[in-house]
C-alpha cells in the first residue's frame, strides 16, 4: 500500500527551509514526523502508554536523541562496531527538549511516555540539535497525547551585528552570541547559551529574535496536525481530589508554615521543622485513612507549604533563610589549598560549597570528541561531580548523571571564552561539589575561576555567576538573587547567569509559568548582574590577577616552530630519538603538524628547567646549519687513521670529520701528533667538499702559514696505482679505450 504522505513547509526567510513530513515512516508510533533541512534528517516518535503504573505519581518521560554514525557516512569507533551508551552531545540536546515538554503534560499525567529522536541523515551545514526539540513537538501534536501546546526549540546566534537562526557549524564559529531558545507561540520557557560578554539588553534583543522564529514553526505543527485530522485527546485516569482535605491541610499548615519561614534557619533546621509539622498533620488521621489518603495527604501538605513560603516572599519580601530578595549568601573563598594540584580553590557560598581543581598537560591530553555530526577535541574542558554526601544522602553512584553533565557544560562554557588563545596548556577542571544548597553549577563557575589564577592560567578576566529565581502571582512578582534549593522547587524559574564585569558570558534559563514577560526578563538580568558583580568583588579579594608563573611542582611548557623537514629527525627511526631524549630530559614531547604551514609544532612538558633546555638544546642541535666561512669551536669525539671526528660545542650531537690533511700546515702522519680526545678548537667550515660531498672544515685555515712553507703540487693518481685513490671517479676508465665489441 502507498502511503499517504503530509507535508508542512517552514519557511526561515532566507532562502532556507524545513519540512515537517508524517506518514511515510514509524506508522505503529503514536505520533511520528520526519524533520528536514537541506540533507539532514531526524525521525522524530512518541509512544505513551495507556494507563501508569500503580502507585506512579510523577510524569515518567524519557527523551532519547541518537545520532547515527551510518548517517554521516562514519564508522562507531570501538570493537564492535555499535552505537552505545549516548556522547555528552547526545545527552545535552535530550535535557534541553525534555526541559521545554516536560511542563506542557497535564499535571496529572503519569502514564510512561517516550520520545525517541534520531538523526538519520546529516548535512554539513545543518546542525541537527537545533531541530530535536520541533520534531518532538511535532510528534506529540500528531498523536492522541494530552499535550497543552506546540512548542519548537531554535538556535540564534549573532553573527557581524545580524541575527541568524539555525546557522551552520561554520557559521557559528564567527558568532558572538549562540544561544538555544525553547518557546511556545505566547511564551518562551528555556534559553540556554555562550555569549562573548555581551550586555542584558543584546541577550533580550536575542531571546524575541528566536521567540518570532518559533512562533512560525508552532504554527506549522497546528496546520499539520489540522492536515491530517487531529486526533482526540485520549482519556485518562484523573487524580483524585479532596477539597475538604486541600482546605484542612491549609488551615492546619499555613500559618506554622508561614511562621517557621518567615523566622529565617538554615537548610536542615528547617527541613527537620517542616517535616515536623508535617508529621503532626498526619498525625490527625487514623491508620486507615492515611492507608487510604496517604498521597493526598502529603500532596495537600506541600500545597500548603509551598503557598506560604511563596506568599511570605511576594507580601514581605523575605525569604526562607532570613534574605530580601536581592541579598546574596555570606561568601568565603581560599585559593591553593590542595598542596599537589597544579592550581586549586574553595568558594563557599551559605550552604553550598565547590573544591575545584585545575590540571595542566600538553595537547595529547585534550578531549575528544567523536560523533557523527562533530569530531575534534577541546583543550579546556571541565568535569562537574555531584556525590550524594553533599545535600546529606546516601544512595547509590550510578556513573556520570544527565545532570553532571549538563551542568559541567554550563560552568564550561562560561569559563572558556577567557582562557587566552595562546595559552599553550590543556586546561582541565574537576569540581567537586562537597555541600549543596542551590546552585552548585555557579559555584563551580566560581571556582573554577579562582583555581584557573591560582594555576597561573592568564585568563582575560575573572567570572563570576549567579542563580536567580522568581517568584509570581498575577501582577505580584518578586526576583530573588542566589537562590535556595527549595526556592528552585516552589519558584518559577531558574535562571543561570555568568560572566565578567563587562558582559555574559553564559546562561540557562527554565521557566515554569506562561507568559513571562520581557519586562520581568530584563529586570532578572540587571538584578543578576548586581549580584554578579558582588559575587565578582568577593573573587578579585581572594585572588586579584593570575599568578605570574605555574606552581615550582607543576609542569612547564614550552613550544617551538620547526621545518617540516626536521620532524623524522627529532622523532628519529621507530621514535628511538624522541622515547630516548624523553627518558632522559624527564620531559614529555608532543610533535604535532599545522595544518596551514605543515610546520612541526614541538611542545615540551616538563617540571625540571635543565631538561626543558635539554629538549631544546637538541632541537636546535637538529637544526643546526654551520654557515660557509663561518668559524666553530668544536670538540674531539673520536680519533681515525685519517683524521678526527669533532662535535661543534653550539649543537651538541652534530658531527663532522676534520681530514688529517686539514689538522695542519705541516705534513701529518698521526693524527695524535696535533690534536687528542676531548681537545677543544676553532675550525672554519668550508661547506660541501665537492669532491666528497661531504661537510668540510679545517683547523690549519685559521693556522698562521709557516714561514717559507710551499704546498706540494697535488698527486698525479691518474696513472700511478697508488693506493690512495679517494676523491677519484673510477668509472669512466680510460677513455681511449677501444669500445667493447658486440655480442650478438
Amino acid at each position: 500500500m502507498i502511503p499517504k504522505v503530509h507535508t508542512q513547509i517552514i519557511d526561515l526567510g532566507d532562502g532556507r527551509t524545513i519540512s515537517l513530513e508524517t506518514g511515510k515512516l514509524a506508522k505503529q508510533a503514536h505520533g511520528s514526523v520526519v524533520v528536514q533541512m537541506g540533507k539532514a534528517m531526524l525521525l522524530c516518535t512518541v509512544v505513551s502508554n495507556y494507563s501508569a503504573s500503580p502507585g506512579i505519581d510523577f510524569l515518567p518521560l524519557t527523551v532519547d536523541y541518537r545520532e547515527k554514525f551510518a548517517a554521516a557516512g562514519k564508522y562507531p569507533g570501538g570493537f564492535f562496531k555499535r552505537e552505545a551508551r549516548p556522547s555528552d552531545g547526545e545527552v545535552l540536546t535530550m535535557r534541553l527538549v525534555d526541559r521545554v515538554l516536560r511542563p506542557l503534560f497535564p499535571k496529572d499525567y503519569h502514564a510512561e511516555t517516550q520520545v525517541m529522536i534520531q538523526l538519520m541523515s546529516h548535512d554539513e551545514s545543518v546542525m541537527p540539535d537545533a531541530l530535536a526539540g520541533l520534531g518532538a513537538s511535532a510528534a506529540i501534536m500528531l498523536s492522541d497525547i494530552p499535550f497543552e501546546t506546540p512548542i519548537s526549540e531554535v538556535r540564534v546566534a549573532r553573527v557581524n551585528g545580524e541575527f541568524i537562526i539555525n546557522p551552520s557549524r561554520e557559521l557559528l564559529l564567527q558568532a558572538d552570541i549562540d544561544m538555544m531558545v525553547g518557546a511556545s507561540a505566547d511564551s518562551v520557557m528555556m534559553v540556554e547559551g555562550e555569549m562573548d560578554e555581551c550586555s542584558e539588553e543584546e541577550m533580550a534583543e536575542a531571546i524575541k529574535f528566536a521567540h518570532e522564529a518559533i512562533k512560525v514553526q508552532c504554527a506549522a505543527q497546528v496546520a499539520l496536525a489540522e492536515a491530517i485530522g487531529k486526533k482526540e485527546t485520549r482519556t485518562y485516569e484523573l487524580a483524585i481530589t479532596d477539597e475538604e482535605l486541600e482546605q484542612k491541610a491549609k488551615d492546619f499548615a499555613y500559618d506554622k508554615v508561614y511562621a517557621i519561614a518567615k523566622a529565617g534557619s538554615a537548610k536542615h533546621e528547617r527541613s527537620a521543622a517542616f517535616a515536623e509539622i508535617k508529621e503532626a498533620f498526619k498525625a490527625t488521621f487514623t491508620e486507615e485513612e492515611l492507608a487510604e489518603k496517604g498521597g493526598l495527604i502529603s500532596q495537600y501538605y506541600s500545597k500548603a507549604e509551598k503557598s506560604a513560603v511563596r506568599n511570605l516572599t511576594l507580601e514581605e519580601g523575605l525569604r526562607l533563610d532570613g534574605r530580601k530578595t536581592t541579598d546574596i549568601r555570606p561568601i568565603w573563598c581560599e585559593i591553593d589549598y590542595l598542596p599537589s594540584t597544579h592550581g586549586s580553590s574553595i568558594f563557599t557560598r551559605g550552604e553550598t560549597q565547590a573544591l575545584a581543581t585545575v590540571t595542566l598537560g600538553t595537547s595529547r591530553e585534550s578531549n575528544q570528541i567523536d560523533m557523527p555530526t562533530y569530531s575534534g577535541e577541546e583543550s579546556f574542558y571541565l568535569h562537574y561531580n555531584f556525590p550524594p554526601f553533599s545535600t546529606g544522602e546516601a544512595r547509590p553512584l550510578r556513573g556520570t548523571s544527565r545532570r553532571e553533565v549538563g551542568h559541567g557544560n554550563l560552568a564550561q562554557r562560561a569559563l572558556k571564552g577567557m582562557i587566552p588563545a595562546d595559552c599553550p596548556y590543556t586546561v582541565r577542571i574537576v569540581s567537586e561539589v562537597l555541600e549543596s544548597n542551590g546552585s552548585s553549577s555557579m559555584a563551580t563557575v566560581c571556582a573554577g575561576t579562582m583555581a584557573l589564577m591560582d594555576a597561573g592560567v592568564q585568563m582575560k578576566k575573572p567570572v563570576s555567576g549567579i542563580a536567580m529565581g522568581l517568584i509570581s502571582d498575577g501582577d505580584k512578582y518578586a526576583v530573588l538573587s542566589d537562590i535556595l534549593g527549595d526556592e528552585d522547587h516552589l519558584g518559577d524559574m531558574d535562571f543561570k547567569v555568568t560572566g565578567t564585569a563587562d558582559g555574559i558570558t553564559a546562561c540557562q534559563m527554565d521557566i515554569k509559568i506562561k507568559g513571562l514577560s520581557y519586562e520581568i526578563l530584563v529586570n532578572a538580568l540587571k538584578q543578576a548582574r548586581e549580584g554578579r558583580l558582588h559575587i565578582l568583588g568577593k573573587i578579585t579579594d581572594t585572588i586579584a590577577q593570575p599568578k605570574a608563573d605555574v606552581k615550582p611542582h607543576s609542569p612547564k611548557m614550552v613550544t617551538r616552530t620547526i621545518p617540516n623537514d626536521f620532524i623524522g629527525a627529532l622523532i628519529g627511526p621507530g621514535g628511538k630519538v624522541i622515547q630516548e631524549l624523553q627518558k632522559e630530559t624527564g620531559c614529555t614531547i608532543v610533535i604535532n603538524e599545522d595544518p596551514i604551514t605543515t610546520e612541526g609544532i614541538v611542545e615540551i612538558l616538563g617540571t625540571n628547567q635543565a631538561g626543558i633546555d635539554a629538549v631544546l638544546a637538541k632541537i636546535d642541535s637538529l637544526m643546526f646549519k654551520p654557515e660557509v666561512g663561518s668559524v666553530y669551536e668544536v670538540k674531539v669525539i673520536k680519533m681515525l687513521d685519517f683524521g678526527a671526528v669533532v662535535e661543534y660545542n653550539d649543537a651538541p650531537g652534530n658531527e663532522v670529520l676534520l681530514h688529517i690533511s686539514e689538522l695542519a700546515w705541516e705534513r701529518t702522519d698521526n693524527v695524535t701528533d696535533v690534536v687528542n680526545m676531548g681537545d677543544v678548537f676553532d675550525v672554519k667550515y668550508f661547506g660541501k667538499d665537492p669532491k666528497t660531498r661531504k661537510d668540510k672544515v679545517s683547523r690549519k685555515a685559521l693556522l698562521p702559514k709557516p714561514e717559507g712553507f710551499v704546498e706540494r703540487p697535488p698527486r698525479d693518481d691518474k696513472r700511478s696505482g697508488g693506493r690512495d685513490n679517494r676523491g677519484r671517479d673510477s668509472r669512466g676508465g680510460d677513455r681511449d679505450r677501444k669500445p667493447r665489441e658486440r655480442r650478438d
